[in-house]
């Protein structure tokens, strides 16, 4: 018996997880259905990027004893040559529409109807359903937990705010991470120590009534052999101590740094040469430039982290 779950898993929470343990539950082969960023989008403007999201279901579903399949999506029906060999579909009150609309089309095509199996929504401390909604907006944490750690993030880019929720979520455990649209203070392409005063502006701003705050800065370097990128993080308490960490640098190519001496900004830059806008809310340069053996996200927490250590 195969089953099937989808979703955008957008931070992946505790009602994703029952949805997909159930999975696991009834069937013997899992097929987990991942919307693409074009589908999401439809229905919300800000995402964590596709690779991000299908990163995090790899680490959760690893976990399970049984075989599994990660099927990206364009649409509710899925790829026939998938979603016709499932026999079962697990869903919440609220998607339960959708395989009945399933179900309906698969019908027009002499298919047999998947068995749909609904499972209740998991609810936060506060009585209301855990949506990755109410966790980005920092109403509760990962797994509906209110009385946790706050954190701000003087940014609203989600590839940072990620970063600085899995690092925090590995030192204190559940947190609520809240992210703050700040000012850095300095030019659009910081350069050098400007990088540095850009994380403590971002830091001050986001900090309000939270426990801690983070801000997070990526500049350029020059050096004799052309120009490095490095991040710096601060992290700002109550009590008003700041930690400062940098993250390891890498190099950019020369047509880059051209580019960036002529006055435009490294994404600037990068998508003139390279054509993806949006490359700093998705893999970013170095996932481009390492061919994705290094992402923007895991070199974000290497600085989140350095920031920390004079705090553990």
């Amino acid at each position: 018996m195969i089953s099937i779950v989808a979703g955008t898993f957008d931070i992946l929470h505790d009602g994703h997880k029952r949805l997909i343990e159930k999975a696991f539950e009834v069937g013997n082969e899992v097929f987990v259905g991942l919307t693409t960023d074009e589908m999401a989008s439809d229905k919300r403007k800000d995402l964590t990027p596709f690779y991000l999201r299908k990163k995090e279901l790899e680490s959760f579903l690893r976990k399970m004893d049984k075989p599994w399949e990660i099927v990206e999506i364009n649409d509710i029906y899925g790829p026939r040559e998938k979603m016709d060999a499932a026999d079962i579909i697990i869903v919440s009150d609220e998607t339960v529409k959708n395989a009945e609309e399933v179900n309906r089309e698969r019908g027009f095509r002499g298919i047999r109807p998947l068995e749909v199996v609904m499972i209740p929504m998991v609810e936060a401390y506060n009585g209301v359903r855990i949506s990755s909604t109410g966790i980005i907006n920092g109403e509760y944490s990962r797994d509906g937990s209110g009385d946790v750690k706050r954190i701000g993030v003087g940014s609203t880019n989600r590839v940072k705010v990620e970063a600085v929720r899995t690092v925090m979520e590995r030192i204190f455990g559940s947190v609520i991470i809240i992210p703050v649209e700040a000012e850095s203070g300095v030019p659009p392409q910081p350069m050098e120590l400007e990088t540095r005063t850009g994380a403590i502006n971002r830091a001050v701003a986001a900090l309000g009534g939270n426990d801690l705050s983070v801000g997070i800065e990526a500049g350029i370097f020059p050096t004799d052999d052309g120009f490095y990128d490095f991040q710096y993080c601060a992290v700002l308490d109550r009590e008003g101590r700041m930690t400062i960490g940098i993250g390891p640098g890498f190099r950019y190519p020369d047509e880059v740094s051209a580019l960036v001496s002529d006055g435009m900004t490294v994404g600037e830059a990068m998508h003139k040469l390279y054509g993806d806008p949006d490359i700093g809310k998705k893999q970013g340069a170095v996932g481009m430039l390492s061919k994705g053996l290094l992402d923007r996200k895991s070199l974000t927490e290497q600085s989140v982290i350095s920031a920390m250590i004079p705090r553990m």
